[in-house]
C-alpha cells in the first residue's frame, strides 16, 4: 500500500488471462479451463423391445378399463321402450332363417319374399298390363313369356330384363332377343329365330339343325322331310358351305338323298338311285362339274353302276354293279368264243 492507505496495484490484473477478450488491462481474473484427461463418455442404450411390451400392456389395460366402464354405464342405463320386442323379433327371425336353411326351404322362402315384393310393386302401379311380342314363329307366345319369366303376378319394376334375355337366348330356336321395359306398365319383347336348314344324322338319331349347326329339335314332324340330310360327325358344322356348293348344280341336288361327311375331311354323295359319288377333299366344285359333264355326254349316272370316284383330278373310276359286272364278263366270254371260231 502507499502512504495514503491505497493499494499499490489495482485489483484488476494486467497480465495475460483467459476467456473472451483475454488481452488488455482491466480484464477480470478467470481460472484456466480444466483439462480432462482419461475421462470416457458414457453410452446410454435403451431396450426398445422391453419398452414396447410395457406400452402394449398399458394400452391393453386402458382398453379393458374403458370397456368395463362402458358395460357398467350400459347396465345402469334404463332400457328403452320396445327394445325387448325388437330383440325378440330379431331372435325369432334368425331362428326361422336358420331352420329354413337346415331344412332346405330357402328357395321357398326366397320365392315368398319375391312374391311379396312384386305384390307391393303391383299395388304401387307397376303391374305389367301389356306385352308386345314380335318375331316369334317356331316358338309360341306362351313359351316366350314363360321363358322370360313374365307371369301374372310379376311386376315390371323388379323384372330383370337382362336375365330374361339370357333365358330366351338359351332356347335353341332363338338366335337373338331384346327385352325393353316401358314404365310404368308395358313390356316389349322382340326375338330373332333360327331357321331349319337341314337334317343331321348321328349314331342313328336324326335332328333338325340350323345353318350354324345348332340342334333345334329331334326330327319328328314331316314338314322337315324335304330338308337335305347330312350324316356323320362334324357334318352339322361343315354342311352350310357344302350345301351352298351343291346348290350350284341343280341336276345333282335333285338326285341327292344324303351327304355323308367322311372322317370330317371330305364328302360322299348318296343319290336317290343308290349311286355313291366320292368327292375329293379340295376342288369339290370342279369335281361336280366333271360329273355333270359326263352325265350329259354319256348318261353316266343312269347306267348300271354303284359308285363313281372323283377323288383323283386326272381320272374317273367307275364301279359296276354285280349284275352289270356279270353281264360284262359273259359278253367278254362270248366275244372270245367268236374270235376262236373265226380262227
Amino acid at each position: 500500500m502507499d502512504g495514503g492507505g491505497r493499494l499499490d496495484q489495482p485489483l484488476m490484473r494486467s497480465g495475460p488471462h483467459w476467456g473472451p477478450g483475454a488481452e488488455g488491462v482491466g480484464s477480470p481474473l478467470r481460472a484456466p479451463p480444466r483439462e480432462r484427461v482419461g475421462r470416457r463418455r458414457r453410452r446410454v442404450s435403451f431396450d426398445f423391445a422391453r419398452l414396447r411390451r410395457r406400452l402394449d400392456g398399458a394400452r391393453s389395460l386402458t382398453w379393458v378399463s374403458a370397456y368395463r366402464a362402458w358395460l357398467e354405464r350400459f347396465a345402469r342405463r334404463a332400457p328403452r321402450r320396445g327394445l325387448g320386442l325388437v330383440g325378440m323379433l330379431m331372435f325369432l327371425g334368425l331362428a326361422l332363417g336358420y331352420g329354413a336353411f337346415l331344412g332346405g326351404h330357402m328357395p321357398a322362402v326366397v320365392d315368398w319374399l319375391k312374391d311379396a315384393r312384386d305384390q307391393t310393386a303391383n299395388a304401387a302401379g307397376f303391374r305389367i298390363a301389356a306385352v308386345s311380342l314380335t318375331g316369334q314363329k317356331e316358338v309360341s307366345r306362351a313359351e316366350v313369356l314363360a321363358i322370360a319369366g313374365v307371369t301374372g303376378h310379376v311386376s315390371l319394376l323388379f323384372l330383370d330384363a337382362e336375365a330374361a334375355r339370357t333365358r330366351l337366348m338359351a332356347n335353341p330356336w332363338i338366335a337373338d332377343a331384346a327385352v325393353l321395359k316401358l314404365y310404368p306398365d308395358r313390356l316389349r319383347i322382340s326375338v330373332t329365330e333360327r331357321q331349319a336348314f337341314a337334317l343331321w344324322q348321328k349314331n342313328g338319331n336324326v335332328s333338325v339343325i340350323a345353318d350354324d349347326g345348332t340342334v333345334l329339335e329331334p326330327f319328328i314332324e314331316d314338314r322337315y322331310r324335304d330338308l337335305p340330310l347330312l350324316v356323320g360327325n362334324g357334318a352339322e358344322r361343315a354342311g352350310h358351305d357344302f350345301i351352298a356348293i351343291l346348290d350350284r348344280f341343280p341336276e345333282i341336288r335333285a338326285m341327292l338323298k344324303a351327304s355323308i361327311f367322311v372322317a370330317e375331311r371330305r364328302w360322299n354323295l348318296r343319290l336317290s338311285n343308290g349311286l355313291d359319288v366320292r368327292l375329293p377333299e379340295t376342288g369339290v366344285a370342279q369335281a361336280l362339274e366333271r360329273l355333270v359333264a359326263l352325265d350329259r355326254e354319256k348318261k353316266l349316272l343312269s347306267r348300271d353302276i354303284v359308285s363313281v370316284d372323283l377323288r383323283l383330278p386326272d381320272r374317273v373310276t367307275v364301279r359296276l354293279s354285280d349284275a352289270a359286272a356279270q353281264a360284262r364278263d359273259e359278253a367278254l366270254k362270248d366275244k372270245k368264243k367268236k374270235k376262236g371260231g373265226d380262227a
